[in-house]
């Protein structure tokens, strides 16, 4: 009969009664561990024919009785081995203990020593065992299951239980930021660190999270960018720095999109795109070798080769070719919403001609670039903080780097002209009070710092969250993120 999860509650709840009634804590402070279960199947030839007890511990995920001895599996989350207990050797009291109380999912320290068995599985035949951490609730596969999605992420400290590939993700997401930050400090680059509660919601085109301080009395922004203050420290003289951290945006959730994300913004003084589109390749080259192994990836089902030469499109180019607006430059605005409609995107009246061109690009282009390729050359009104191209003052000097489909690195070439930035942030300000929420407002406290001059610089940022759903071939951004953001269940 199946029973219910509180009745495998209340079952426990009695096994623990029953470890305190013998005078033994299941929960003690320390617990005795030689070395980790890994390090322990490295060396398993030597310290087998030692044949010297040593300390493992971790936690019970499978059990097989026989007879007189029972056979378990521990992990550790470094790795998993085999435990045996005999009846005969480790005698009927602390046999009938580990009977009686233990359950898959507690934890317990086991001394013993390595053998390997007949059916040669590395094991550790114990003399002594001791609980450390009694478990209340069964793991998933001895339940329910963790079937439901969504409950895999509220509950992702089940999901790395049950699923090593979930733990293989998240470990290789950690070593993704660990070579980043690796490389650029390396190449001289400062890591720094920006306020993340801002008075004003600059450096990017979306809508702010709002918050209040009650002691200073003034409304707050969760930051959507760290890019205005990373620029204000190369006026300062910092001219190679980069801060990692986490940006919050108030938009929609989808397959790339949660509503705080992981971003690096890296800035060098005296650089521009053409710089940056060698400096963006040599970086991912040495990022993906490091911690793939290789220069090619899978990514859905496509190989994806970082050796092989990038392909560099304008962005008109794109445009003509996935969506055949054969002259953006010199299409009205009414034309572009009518070919937006046409592929099922929504216009809204406040929305401009460029950010209907830039909806209808994510939708009908970028899935289309599956190898890296570059987007250069966009029309100025989608970014307010993008130099003007020397030969065509109505375009920017910007980059996108499309992988997968997937948009990777945004970066430009940093506005560093204080007039043209005022007129570009009142720009900004007309478009909001039309109704546009995603905006670059004024900024005074920046404009001010530009008019003491900023050096010729080049600005990027990479996703993350996006370039580890890339090297890890998943598709949906949930799963590259520990706790990714959910309504609540209620």
């Amino acid at each position: 009969m199946n029973m219910s999860l509180e009745d495998i509650r209340n079952e426990r709840i009695k096994k623990l009664e029953n470890l305190k009634e013998k005078g033994i804590d299941a929960y003690p402070a320390s617990a005795n561990r030689d070395f980790s279960i890994a390090e322990a199947l490295k060396d398993f030839t030597k310290l087998s024919k030692k044949k010297k007890h040593s300390f493992v511990a971790g936690r019970i995920m499978a059990v097989r009785e026989h007879g007189g001895s029972i056979f378990f599996d521990i992990n550790d989350g470094s790795g998993q081995i085999q435990g045996y207990l005999k009846k005969d050797e480790i005698g009927e009291k602390n046999f009938s203990l580990f009977k009686e109380t233990a359950d898959i999912g507690d934890f317990v320290e086991l001394k013993g020593h390595f053998f390997i068995t007949k059916k040669k599985e590395k094991s550790i035949k114990v003399s002594t065992w001791k609980m450390i951490s009694k478990s209340l609730r069964p793991l998933p596969s001895q339940w329910y299951g963790l079937q439901d999605t969504e409950e895999r992420f509220r509950k992702r400290y089940l999901d790395l239980i049950m699923n090593d590939e979930v733990k293989f993700r998240f470990i290789l997401r950690s070593k993704i930021i660990s070579e980043i930050r690796s490389y650029l400090d390396k190449d001289g680059f400062i890591e720094v660190e920006t306020p993340i509660l801002q008075p004003i919601a600059g450096g990017a085109l979306a809508e702010p999270f709002k918050t209040y301080h009650n002691a200073l009395d003034i409304n707050l922004y969760l930051r959507i960018a760290p890019e205005l203050y990373l620029k204000e420290l190369l006026i300062g003289g910092i001219n190679k720095v980069y801060e990692i951290g986490r940006n919050f945006r108030n938009e929609g959730i989808d397959a790339t999109h949660n509503p705080e994300f992981t971003s690096i913004e890296i800035y060098e003084a005296y650089k521009d795109t053409e710089d940056l589109r060698k400096f963006i390749k040599k970086l991912l080259q040495a990022i993906i070798k490091k911690t793939t192994g290789k220069n090619e990836i899978k990514f859905n089902d496509n190989k994806i080769n970082f050796a092989k030469e990038y392909s560099v499109v304008s962005y008109f180019e794109a445009l003509k070719k996935y969506v055949l607006i054969i002259d953006p430059t010199n299409t009205s605005r009414e034309d572009v919403a009518l070919k937006a409609k046409q592929f099922g995107i929504e216009v809204k009246n406040f929305e401009t001609k460029e950010k209907i061109l830039d909806n209808l690009f994510k939708k009908m282009c970028r899935p289309k670039m599956i190898q890296p390729t570059f987007v250069i050359d966009y029309p100025v009104g989608t970014s307010p903080l993008a130099k003007r191209k020397e030969n065509n003052k109505n375009m920017i000097d910007r980059l996108q780097l499309i992988i997968g489909g997937l948009e990777i690195v945004n970066g430009f070439s940093e506005l560093n002209d204080p007039i043209d930035q005022k007129e570009r942030f009142k720009e900004q300000d007309r478009v909001k009070e039309m109704g546009e929420k995603e905006i670059s407002p004024s900024d005074e406290d920046y404009l001010e710092a530009m008019e003491y001059g900023m050096p010729p610089a080049a600005g990027w940022a990479i996703g993350i969250d996006r370039l580890t759903m890339l090297l890890t071939n998943t598709q949906n951004i949930r799963e590259v993120i520990f706790f990714p953001t959910l309504r609540p269940r209620d």
